[in-house]
């Protein structure tokens, strides 16, 4: 454990339904670097202590072999893994559950590896060196036991695929702390409009407006949060076998009961990220050219 270093947690055990297989590890730089592979290499300069991977428990080998050897000599490394079955007060999941229970039931999963303020990030999202950089400095500066976390904003128009709809939360806030976030699906642009699905009716989105990419900063404090906000969804939902169990539950609750601040920070970074499969060359372009622009080495091992 590095005290006072945060700690980064990785949300790696899903399988794109879109994409069509493990997309967290295929390569998009130039000498097969995995997206994960340059959050990591801004995770390790932006000053973050220590990585803990949420995977599936079959794909341990794979990510030490792909991912964990480049960096396990810079950085402390951890594993947790989601399970279907880990429910509170020895509740037993449904027999037609197939998949573990959404981002909230995986950030749980981790709360054995964790110690300090920490943030999250999805495995297949690029994010950028100056947003780590800033959740890195938020987070150093936060006490373990602070109730006050962090959410780093995107414009919605740096978020989008040219391959189709995505799915964002639209942040709103009040004196630059999150009020809520309100799920968009089916966003898309088209020339230079942005819009979005509501109950079948295209509405226009300002390019402007704020979203969260599911990029958190949070102390220990939130697995509490997060585990009771859990039970009451598991006793609603028991028998859905659908149901998932997004961070923003638990979030919500805890701010509109003055049990958690959320302070909403803004970047500038273009996300790259692939949601479908011909979003791998668009990712790979913009490598690229933060290559040539001296953002990153050609080979991360030299970096």
């Amino acid at each position: 454990m590095n005290k006072n270093k945060p700690e980064l947690l990785i949300l790696a055990a899903g399988v794109g339904s879109r994409y069509g297989g493990l997309k967290q590890l295929d390569g998009c730089g130039p000498n097969g670097e995995t997206i994960m592979d340059y959050s990591i290499y801004d995770a390790v300069r932006s000053g973050f202590g220590k990585i803990v991977f949420v995977i599936k428990k079959e794909h341990v080998d794979l990510f030490e072999t792909r991912i964990v050897k480049k960096f396990k000599a810079k950085i402390e490394i951890g594993y947790a893994f989601q399970n279907i079955d880990d429910l509170p007060n020895g509740m037993s999941p449904p027999a037609s559950r197939e998949k573990p229970w959404g981002t909230g039931h995986a950030i749980l999963s981790a709360r054995n590896e964790i110690s300090q303020p920490f943030a999250v990030i999805n495995a297949d999202d690029f994010y950028g060196y100056s947003a780590f950089q800033t959740m890195s400095d938020k987070l150093s500066r936060l006490d373990p036991l602070s109730s006050d976390f962090f959410l780093m904003g995107y414009e919605v128009a740096n978020t989008l695929s040219e391959h189709g709809s995505v799915s964002r939360g639209l942040c709103g806030s009040d004196n630059g702390y999150l009020t809520g976030i309100i799920e968009l699906t089916r966003i898309s642009k088209t020339e230079n409009q942005i819009k979005y699905k509501e109950n079948g009716v295209e509405q226009l989105l300002d390019p402007g407006a704020i979203v969260s990419m599911n990029f958190w900063g949070f102390t220990p404090r939130i697995f509490e949060i997060i585990e009771n906000g859990f039970a009451s969804f598991i006793k609603m939902n028991i028998n859905s076998p659908n149901a998932e169990f997004f961070i923003t539950h638990p979030v919500d609750d805890a701010i509109k009961n003055h049990l958690a601040r959320v302070r909403l920070l803004e970047t500038n970074e273009k996300w790259l990220g692939i949601t479908y499969i011909e979003d791998k060359a668009a990712v790979a372009s913009g490598i690229q050219g933060r290559i040539e622009k001296g953002q990153y080495p050609a080979t991360l091992a030299s970096g």
